[in-house]
C-alpha cells in the first residue's frame, strides 16, 4: 500500500506544471505542499518521486517547441557531419544548449546529497525566495534587452548556465535564475525565457530519470507517479504557452511580490512554530 494517495499525487502534479517554468520556484512549492500534506520532505522516496514528475513538464517542453527542438537536432547533426553547416544559427545554438547544461549536471551530482539533504528545509526556502527576488529587481532595472537569439555568445550561455546551478536551492527558481542571468548579459526577455526552456531540458530529464533508481514503490506507488506526472505534463504545457506570451509585455518583477509575500508568510509560520522546517 502506497503511503501517498492519488489525490496527494494530482496535487503535487497541479503545483509541478504551474511552478516549473514561472519563476517561484517548483522545488520550493512542492517542499512546501509536501509539508502541508503532512509528507516528510526529506524522505528520499519523496524527494525523488518530485524529480520524477518533472518529467511530465519535460515531455510538454519537448511537444510545445517540437519544431525548434527538431530543427535544432537536425543542425547539429548535420554539422558534426558537414564542416559547412557549422556556421548556421541553428547549430551553434544547439551546441550552446549542450554546453549551457554542463554546469548544473556537474554541480546536481557532486551536491546530490546536501541538495536532498539539508537544503530540503522551508527556512532555505524562505530565505531563497525572498533573497533571489532581489537579484531579479536588479535584472529587469538594468535590462537592456539588446540581444535576440542570434546575438548570443558562448559566454552568455555559459553565464546563464553557471547561474542555474544557484536554482538547485529550493525557493531560487531555475527559470527565475537562467531568466535574470540572460536579462544580465543583456538578452531580451523573451529570448532568455526561450533559452530557459531549451537548458531545462537535459537538466530536468537527466535529473527525474536518475531519480527513477530511488522511487520507492511501497511509499510512492506506480500508478501515483504516472497520474503525477501526466497531470503535471498537462498543467505545464499550458504554463509555458501562457508564459511566453506573458514576458512579451510584463517584466519578471510582477511575480517578485508573490514571492517575497509567500517568503515572509513562511518565516512567520516557521517562527511561531505552525509549521516545522522539514
Amino acid at each position: 500500500m502506497s503511503d501517498l494517495t492519488y489525490v496527494q499525487s494530482v496535487v503535487l502534479g497541479v503545483v509541478e506544471g504551474l511552478t516549473e517554468f514561472l519563476p517561484v520556484s517548483s522545488t520550493g512549492h512542492l517542499t512546501i505542499t509536501e509539508k502541508l500534506m503532512g509528507l516528510k520532505v526529506d524522505d528520499p522516496a519523496v524527494t525523488s518521486f518530485t524529480a520524477v514528475v518533472q518529467l511530465g513538464a519535460i515531455v510538454a517542453t519537448l511537444i510545445y517547441f517540437r519544431s525548434d527542438i527538431t530543427r535544432l537536432a537536425g543542425a547539429f547533426v548535420g554539422g558534426l557531419r558537414d564542416r559547412e553547416r557549422r556556421d548556421t544559427l541553428d547549430y551553434r545554438l544547439a551546441w550552446f544548449v549542450i554546453v549551457g547544461s554542463i554546469p548544473v549536471a556537474v554541480a546536481g551530482l557532486a551536491l546530490k546529497d546536501v541538495i536532498t539533504g539539508p537544503l530540503r528545509s522551508l527556512w532555505v526556502v524562505a530565505v531563497a525566495l525572498i533573497a533571489w527576488s532581489l537579484v531579479m529587481v536588479v535584472a529587469e532595472r538594468r535590462a537592456t534587452q539588446s540581444k535576440g537569439e542570434r546575438d548570443l555568445t558562448l559566454t552568455d550561455v555559459l553565464v546563464i548556465g553557471l547561474v542555474q546551478c544557484i536554482a538547485l536551492v529550493p525557493g531560487v527558481s531555475r527559470s527565475g535564475a537562467t531568466i535574470s542571468a540572460g536579462l544580465l548579459r543583456g538578452v531580451d526577455r523573451v529570448s532568455a525565457t526561450r533559452l530557459s526552456f531549451f537548458l531545462a531540458i537535459p537538466a530536468l530529464t537527466a535529473a527525474g530519470l536518475y531519480e527513477l533508481k530511488d522511487v520507492d514503490t511501497k511509499v510512492v506507488g506506480v500508478g501515483q507517479i504516472l497520474i503525477g506526472t501526466f497531470v503535471a505534463f498537462v498543467v505545464a504545457y499550458a504554463s509555458i504557452a501562457w508564459l511566453l506570451r506573458f514576458v512579451q509585455r510584463h517584466p519578471l518583477t510582477v511575480f517578485v511580490y508573490y514571492r517575497v509575500a509567500l517568503g515572509l508568510a513562511l518565516v512567520v509560520l516557521l517562527g511561531v512554530g505552525a509549521l516545522s522546517a522539514t
